[in-house]
């Protein structure tokens, strides 16, 4: 196609994801890549690739498909695909016939992938047009995926255990960004995940997150954990404090479970206006309050028992953050993890590590905590025996109501 006779004015660019949204709701799953690279072609583009996050978070991979440029799988670290993804901004890398492109596939802020594609040469219009095409691509791909196994597929990159394929089945995205609040989230083992997950919800002003470990392994570690976050998301919807919450949890393990069973799990409420957090600690590893990049100190609280134990009302502690503080969460599998020595992780260790990496320029808080993860990995030479889950809150606090503004 002649590069000067390609119409990439605003006019054309809008009729063209026009037709994108027109056709997507009828196309089943397998026509929506080759229809992006259609409209991709139709600008002049080439070598179109969708690169999906895998269960790991350690590489990008493409998605088969008609039409599409499937190359090898690319590292979340050191490529221009893991750059586009972490930071969520698009990377231009010049090449010999032209400059490949490559835009994160954002559904809201939670990051989907990565659409990869070649131009002869890169303005504005081009920029503007296939920003606007990734994030229509994006919230397509997450509506189809709701009824296809195709994008989960692709996205393994090894055996998924019974008990994995249903926690990841009960997770929320892995990552959330308003301009007030973001939160981010990594299981491990990503194939052997049983008893670990993390919930969340952003209602007005409060976010409502909990971290938990239900006791165990395989199953019937991944059956608790299911009705602990049920119950959980359950009295969010229709309670209000953390106490209410707690009580509701721990009513619901018991009868389902029995006195033996419990789960240890992290409660809170962070008002993203003020930056007022709540937290109710249900025998779980006190969280790390970071700040400008160090540990500032454990966000201890009056410790309750477990949920399943029948524990008194828990007493709620208080905390103010500060714009730019993070809230680090974890599992006791991070610190009880033996290291080569036989000892254990511990949490001094892991304090060492958040605070050696908060020497070196952020890049963002997700990439900031996929970095730590793969961190604490090698620390523990590379095993991870038991689950073990990081989550983490950044606050900035102020208001987004200007983006509800028409300029």
């Amino acid at each position: 196609m002649d590069e000067e006779s390609v119409d990439r004015s605003e006019g054309f660019g809008e009729r063209l994801l026009g037709l994108l949204l027109d056709r997507a709701r009828l196309l089943p799953p397998q026509l929506i890549a080759p229809l992006i690279a259609e409209e991709v072609a139709g600008i002049g583009g080439r070598d179109v690739s969708i690169l999906l996050q895998d269960y790991a978070q350690e590489l990008l991979v493409p998605l088969p498909g008609r039409k599409l440029h499937v190359g090898q799988p690319e590292p979340m670290a050191d490529s221009p695909a893991g750059q586009a993804f972490l930071s969520a901004d698009v990377v231009e890398v010049p090449q010999v016939h032209g400059v490949r492109m490559y835009l994160p596939l954002l559904d809201g802020s939670d990051q989907v992938g990565v659409m990869a594609l070649t131009l002869d040469t890169v303005g504005d219009d081009d920029r503007r047009l296939l920003r606007r095409l990734a994030g229509l691509a994006a919230d397509i791909l997450v509506t189809k995926n709701a009824y296809t196994d195709q994008f989960f597929l692709a996205r393994r990159r090894e055996p998924i255990s019974l008990s994995a394929e249903i926690q990841w089945g009960l997770l929320p995205p892995l990552t959330m960004s308003v301009p007030q609040v973001a939160v981010a989230g990594i299981l491990e083992p990503a194939y052997r995940v049983a008893g670990d997950s993390f919930d969340y919800a952003l209602n007005d002003n409060i976010l409502h997150a909990a971290v938990i470990d239900a006791m165990g392994h395989g199953l019937d570690a991944a059956a608790m954990a299911t009705i602990a976050i049920g119950a959980y998301r359950h009295a969010r919807r229709v309670f209000i404090s953390l106490a209410e919450k707690y009580a509701f949890m721990d009513d619901a393990i018991t009868q389902q479970f029995g006195p033996d069973h419990f789960v240890t799990a992290q409660l809170m409420h962070v008002n993203i206006a003020t930056g007022e957090m709540e937290l109710v600690n249900a025998g779980h590893p006190a969280p790390l309050l970071i700040r400008d990049g160090r540990v500032v100190r454990q966000l201890e609280s009056a410790t309750t028992l477990p949920i399943g134990f029948g524990g008194e009302e828990p007493r709620i502690r208080e905390h103010t953050l500060q714009p730019g503080d993070r809230v680090l969460c974890y599992t006791d599998g991070i610190i009880e993890e033996h290291v080569a020595s036989r000892e254990l992780f511990g949490e001094q260790r892991l304090i060492r590590c958040v605070n050696r990496l908060g020497e070196e320029p952020s890049k963002g808080m997700r990439a900031d905590l996929l970095r730590l993860s793969h961190t604490l990995k090698r620390e523990r030479g590379g095993r991870t025996s038991d689950d073990a889950t990081l989550f983490m809150i950044e606050w900035h606090g102020g208001a987004a109501d200007h983006l509800a503004v028409l300029d």
